[in-house]
């Protein structure tokens, strides 16, 4: 592989279209429709630098514990502990700068942002909500969008951001069960190793429950229209799948379903928001 190939994979560069969609999502409601090539390069600027900060940090922090796992063993071999040092500073220092360029408030609250990105990669070594603190860094995302947008915080980019915390903790629980044996063996902590497998995936399911509410919550103050909520629809089915998926404990459709369910949820909430938008203004 290339050395940027190398990086990519090092960061696992295509998870990015986790967060992105809701960033987005937030960004285009918040501009009730498009905020200009400008905004728009500034936003998806800090989204990679926040997001490549908080994977290089990750892998900073577990690179001992990845070298003991079998599915994460290989990691350390794409890139050195020093170059993911300086990725990570590189990146964090890109984040502020861009957030500056963007507005004020922004400029404020990045190392906040990079505070709770970072804080992540510690959790799983003293409290079981590891997944939920996943949650937490990733619903940053559409708050971080509306505050680009309008300078100030409100109440749908929260709504919005609940649900995108339910949603990461939800599927991270799922993503969490190949690593039981190894979290217990290494003395870490995850709601799996809290509750086992079967109470940890009811728990999943519910969490994705509470995330399709708060999509519903965020529709009506946010007063998007028809298309939107017609859209929504197509989400519980396609949870419904990744959790079917999950039940059969093969990681290697865990890891398939992983990635394209969530994915495909994420760009069609995009779709059905950008669609909606455009329509009513």
């Amino acid at each position: 592989m290339s050395a940027l190939t190398r990086f990519l994979t090092f960061i696992r560069f295509s998870h990015t279209v986790f967060a992105l969609p809701f960033a987005l999502g937030a960004m285009v409601v918040a501009a009730h429709g498009w905020p200009g090539w400008k905004l728009f390069g500034l936003i998806l600027l800090c989204m990679v630098f926040a997001r490549t900060a908080a994977m290089t940090f990750n892998r900073i922090t577990d690179w001992e514990i990845d070298k003991r796992n079998p599915r994460t063993e290989w990691r350390h071999r794409l890139l050195s502990r020093r170059s993911a040092c300086v990725a990570c500073m590189v990146s964090s220092v890109f984040f502020v700068g861009t957030s500056a360029l963007i507005n004020r408030p922004c400029l404020l609250l990045s190392p906040v942002a990079l505070g709770i990105l970072f804080f992540y990669s510690l959790t799983k070594r003293f409290t079981h909500a590891a997944q939920f603190f996943l949650g937490l860094s990733l619903s940053v995302s559409p708050v971080g969008a509306w505050l680009a947008v309008t300078g100030t915080i409100a109440i749908p980019p929260l709504i919005l951001a609940a649900g995108v915390l339910c949603w990461v903790a939800g599927f991270d629980i799922i993503y969490a069960t190949q690593d039981r044996e190894i979290d217990q063996r290494e003395g870490l902590h995850s709601v799996v190793v809290w509750l086992g497998l079967p109470l940890a995936l009811v728990l999943a399911g519910w969490l994705h429950f509470m995330m399709f509410i708060a999509l519903l919550a965020f529709g009506i103050s946010a007063h998007l229209g028809v298309t939107y909520f017609l859209g929504l629809m197509i989400v519980p089915i396609l949870l419904v799948y990744e959790h079917r998926v999950a039940r059969t404990l093969d990681s290697t459709k865990i890891n398939r379903a992983f990635f394209e369910t969530n994915a495909a949820i994420g760009l069609l909430f995009l779709t059905m928001v950008s669609t909606d938008t455009l329509l009513m203004y």
